[in-house]
C-alpha cells in the first residue's frame, strides 16, 4: 500500500541524524537481511530513551514506534510522537489498545518497532521480556526483524560522548516467524517464544550485552 506519512514523520528521520552527529556516530549493518518493505515487528534491545527513533531511521522502510502514554499527556510532546507515527503504551504491557494500533499500521504496510524488555536496560545487560511481543507476533500473523543496538548506552552521559563520539550501532538480524499455534497460547508457549525472540536479538549482541539471555540462560529457566 502506497501512503504517505504526516511531515513530522520525515523531518523526524532527518533530525534524528543531526540531533545525534554532535554526540555519537550511527552505524547501520544488516540491510542485506531485509528482503522486502514488510511489513514487520521490529524488536531490539532497549538501552537509552533514543532507541525508538534510532531504530525507525536505520530502518529504510517504513516504521513506526510504542512510546510511553505519559508522552501524550502533554500537547507539544502529543503533536510530535504521535504525527511521528508512536502510539501509547501503558506501564504493565500490551493491551487490546495497543494491540489495535498495531494492526492498524501493519495494515497499512508499516513496520512496527517494540523493545520487549519494556523498560530501559540499567547497565546495558538484557533483561527478562514481557510478553507483548509475542501477543502481536502471533495474532497477527507478522515477521519478525530482530535488530541488536550498541553504544546508545553511551548517551546517558552526554558530556562524555560529547568529547568521545561513541558509535552506535543497529545490528539487523534475518526476519523469522514463530511456530504456529492452534488457539489460545499456553503459558509455556508463550515463554518459550518470548525466549526466542529474545535470543535472535542477543545474537546480534556482544556478549557483554546478553545478560539473562546470555548462552545456557533465559528467562523461562
Amino acid at each position: 500500500m502506497n501512503m504517505r506519512m504526516h511531515w513530522v514523520y520525515y523531518f523526524g528521520r532527518v533530525l534524528i541524524h543531526i540531533l545525534l552527529f554532535p554526540v555519537a556516530f550511527l552505524r547501520v549493518r544488516g540491510h542485506e537481511n531485509i528482503p522486502g518493505p514488510g511489513p514487520y515487528l521490529i524488536v531490539g534491545n532497549h538501552n537509552h530513551l533514543a532507541d525508538p527513533p534510532i531504530v525507525g531511521t536505520a530502518i529504510k522502510y517504513r516504521a513506526v514506534f510504542m512510546a510511553k502514554a505519559e508522552l501524550w499527556d502533554n500537547a507539544w510532546s502529543r503533536f510530535w510522537v504521535k504525527n511521528y507515527g508512536a502510539f501509547p503504551v501503558r506501564r504493565g504491557g500490551v493491551d487490546r489498545e495497543v494491540i489495535r494500533h498495531a494492526e492498524n499500521w501493519i495494515k497499512k504496510g508499516v513496520s512496527v518497532v517494540m523493545f520487549p524488555e519494556g523498560t530501559r536496560s540499567p547497565d546495558g545487560k538484557m533483561q527478562t521480556a514481557l510478553p507483548g511481543s509475542v501477543l502481536i507476533a502471533t495474532r497477527l500473523g507478522v515477521p519478525i526483524l530482530p535488530v541488536g543496538i550498541t553504544g546508545s548506552d553511551k548517551l546517558r552521559n552526554l558530556k562524555w560522548a560529547f568529547r568521545h563520539h561513541p558509535t552506535i550501532t543497529v545490528n539487523i538480524g534475518k526476519p523469522f516467524s514463530l511456530p504456529h499455534t492452534d488457539g489460545k497460547l499456553t503459558r509455556e508457549q508463550r515463554n518459550k517464544f518470548i525466549s526466542i525472540i529474545m535470543e535472535h536479538i542477543a545474537e546480534l549482541l556482544p556478549k557483554e550485552y546478553h545478560g539473562v539471555y546470555a548462552r545456557g540462560e533465559n528467562a523461562t529457566d
